[in-house]
């Protein structure tokens, strides 16, 4: 019987959990073969928490005020998604900017979702910001 290496991958999440609902039905239907080992929001309320738990997902609330410095945010997150050893690391929605300590920790393995195109319109609702800033051509990255 052969076995399949199976990534195993990581969803940062901050609210509602769209991108992780899409992830996680790419997965059921075969279109993406892989497996989320972990759910982490900073937000304990992130509505996506449960979308995560409801699917048999092992979340994690971690928040960044809880630790002195962004730096130490980025340290123990490393720590918390080393357990974990994924593959690729999903930033699904997560509205907190990462430091270099934590891309070089994971190189060539972090997927960032964000709805316009970086550098423009970096933050929460970037369609409205493109929209009253009256672009003509938008996007995601």
């Amino acid at each position: 019987m052969e076995t399949r290496y199976v990534p195993q991958l990581a969803v940062l999440i901050s609210g509602r959990g769209s991108n992780l609902a899409a992830i996680a039905e790419a997965i059921e239907t075969g279109a993406l073969h892989a497996r989320v080992a972990v759910v982490i929001s900073y937000r304990a309320d992130a509505p996506g928490l449960e979308l995560a738990r409801r699917r048999g997902m092992t979340t994690l609330v971690m928040p960044h005020g809880d630790h002195a410095s962004r730096d130490d945010y980025d340290r123990a997150l490393v720590t918390a998604l080393a357990l974990y050893k994924p593959a690729l690391i999903c930033l699904a929605g997560f509205m907190r900017r990462l430091g270099a300590g934590f891309c070089d920790a994971f190189p060539n393995a972090i997927v960032n979702i964000h709805p316009s195109l970086l550098p423009s319109f970096a933050g929460a609702d970037a369609q409205a910001q493109a929209l009253a800033h009256g672009v003509k051509v938008s996007g995601a990255t």
